[in-house]
């Protein structure tokens, strides 16, 4: 995702959403009910619909050295060091509440309540505590499949769904095994329906254009929602912990 405007009159900020490729931060899905699973739409083949949603995995950095997600980022300088000893700046999430706080929309006593908030957490607290959400796996059973003998398990993963007031809009976070490491690892989630959208032309009942995307804009009525999931990102692990407490330091400096 990118920022398309930045609007200091206005106090907005509008961010293109791609419609048509199903990146790992983004893709249009489709659900009847906030605790179904959802399926992912093919947007050139299939009409928008009142139930479509979308899905993002919204991020709060950038590592300086990764050249090309550094372009996506408007703020290049705000550098700090990460939990992982890499250095990064602001992006998305983080991005948006730092002009909205330069803006003076979001108050200091708003982030240094999320900051204080973040602090008083110990290790025990967090999500990626495995006893507090474990990967729950059955028993294996025998299970005979057209002829050839197969050991069956069912794997239970963690979801947490926490709804911002609006009924539609809410975030996930799914617990799932690190790829390359041991333990577990929370994914934070931004849902919203397609209907939050704004394009050229309306998107329920056609589908999407080649390469098209739509706007998501970001104003004071909604920034109360990233400040929200700022603090839920720090309770995920006590890495994500920390690098949330230096952002508010870096967006307040």
């Amino acid at each position: 995702m990118w920022i398309k405007e930045l609007n200091n009159q206005s106090k907005k900020i509008v961010v293109a959403i791609p419609l048509t490729k199903g990146t790992e931060k983004t893709r249009i899905k489709k659900r009847s009910c906030f605790n179904e699973y959802g399926i992912p739409v093919s947007t050139k083949s299939v009409c928008f619909s009142l139930d479509c949603y979308v899905e993002w995995q919204i991020g709060y950095d950038v590592i300086v050295s990764d050249e090309d997600k550094l372009k996506l980022t408007t703020v290049k300088n705000l550098l700090f060091m990460g939990a992982n000893g890499k250095e990064k700046t602001i992006y998305e999430l983080s991005e948006y509440l730092y002009y909205f706080y330069k803006w003076g929309v979001l108050s200091k006593d708003k982030l240094l309540d999320v900051k204080s908030f973040l602090h008083s957490l110990s290790d025990d607290d967090f999500i990626d505590n495995p006893n507090n959400f474990a990967i729950e796996r059955s028993h294996p059973v025998n299970k005979r499949v057209l002829g050839i003998d197969f050991f069956y398990t069912q794997v239970k993963y963690p979801i947490l769904v926490h709804k911002f007031g609006h009924y539609d809009v809410l975030t996930e976070i799914k617990v799932t095994e690190r790829q390359y490491a041991i333990g577990v690892q929370p994914m934070l989630y931004f849902c919203f329906p397609v209907t939050e959208l704004k394009a050229s032309d309306p998107l329920i009942g056609r589908v999407a254009k080649t390469k098209e995307t739509a706007d998501f804009e970001i104003n004071s009525d909604n920034i109360s929602i990233f400040l929200e999931i700022l603090r839920i990102f720090g309770i995920l692990s006590r890495n994500h912990n920390k690098d949330i407490i230096t952002i508010i330091d870096k967006i307040m400096s």
